[in-house]
């Protein structure tokens, strides 16, 4: 997996923060003019970020003091292979996607089986903007503005079981969109997973938007998990189902290349990649020519809070 640039794309072209934030008063101005009718036909990657729903959130204590990424860096340059191994792609076929209405099926080893419905999952717990590192796998990173709250919030009103040691998640499989289930990259759906423990953790997010509005189909909409010292790939996008288990779940990516990808996962720059470093990576909008890359840090600078989970482990090899 190589790190793409769009082509032709300057980081001068990137709609920096200040001018998201403006396109609020610049989008009450046209309706009053009655100028935002035209505005409003989706229009490729950028059509979201004018239609997107409002959705709140208090600042939390959680969240890094960096300067987020850019708003255009964080909906255009993307992972969501069911959209297209390449970076711009998600943004260009996940907006075809429906994301209503929705729910996610609760299974497995948990006293309250069932779907739950989007809109009840919407009103479970206070949104929180969390802003948090998100660090790939391919040795690049943003800040994101997240909003949501603890997963588990949702993981205490379902009721595990005391044979529940692992939570997994399905993600949405629709091959009228997803023009990525052609290419046999990974055996769909797609599904991630982590120990209860790292489920229960309070930095792991039940995320619903991003910049203070709901998702975007291409960062997972409606719904997906955000676990900030993992690498990004355990953040499963647009989820369907939760399966309480008793024993370590199969996922997507640990199947696929066994080697390459362990079940933990955790940001880790003394276990590089088979196929290059992790002591080091690119943050998106920081593309100069002279300017330095970024020192990975371990647990992706979330160690004082996680480390604890992992206390006599070999990471090395529980990597």
């Amino acid at each position: 997996m190589l790190i793409r640039r769009p082509p032709g794309t300057l980081p001068s072209e990137i709609t920096p923060r200040s001018a998201y934030l403006r396109r609020r008063e610049f989008c009450k101005q046209a309706a009053a003019l009655g100028l935002i009718a035209p505005l409003l036909a989706p229009s490729g990657a950028g059509a979201q970020s004018l239609t997107a729903p409002k959705l709140p959130g208090k600042s939390s204590p959680f969240s890094t003091k960096e300067k987020h990424s850019s708003y255009g860096d964080i909906t255009s340059y993307n992972n969501f292979y069911e959209f297209g191994t390449d970076k711009q792609e998600p943004a260009i076929y996940a907006p075809k996607m429906r994301t209503r209405p929705w729910s996610i099926a609760v299974e497995g080893e948990v006293k309250r089986k069932g779907p739950i419905d989007l809109e009840e999952l919407l009103k479970l717990a206070p949104m929180e903007e969390r802003i948090y590192r998100l660090r790939c796998v391919e040795a690049w990173s943003m800040v994101v503005p997240w909003i949501g709250y603890p997963l588990a919030e949702l993981v205490r009103r379902v009721e595990p079981s005391s044979r529940a040691k692992y939570v997994a998640f399905t993600t949405h499989l629709d091959p009228a969109t997803m023009i990525g289930l052609r290419q046999p990259v990974l055996n769909w759906p797609y599904v991630e997973g982590l120990r209860l423990d790292e489920a229960m953790h309070p930095l792991t997010l039940l995320a619903f938007g991003l910049y203070g509005e709901v998702l975007p189909n291409q960062n997972g909409a409606p719904v997906r998990i955000i676990v900030p010292w993992k690498y990004g790939f355990k953040s499963a996008k647009s989820i369907v189902k939760l399966t309480f288990m008793e024993t370590e779940p199969r996922t997507a990516w640990n199947v696929a290349a066994p080697h390459e990808y362990g079940f933990y996962s955790n940001v880790n720059p003394g276990v590089d990649h088979p196929r290059w470093s992790q002591s080091s990576e690119r943050r998106i909008g920081e593309d100069g020519f002279f300017t330095p890359k970024r020192k990975t840090l371990v647990f992706n600078g979330y160690a004082e809070q996680v480390a604890s989970l992992y206390a006599g482990m070999d990471l090395k090899k529980l990597f």
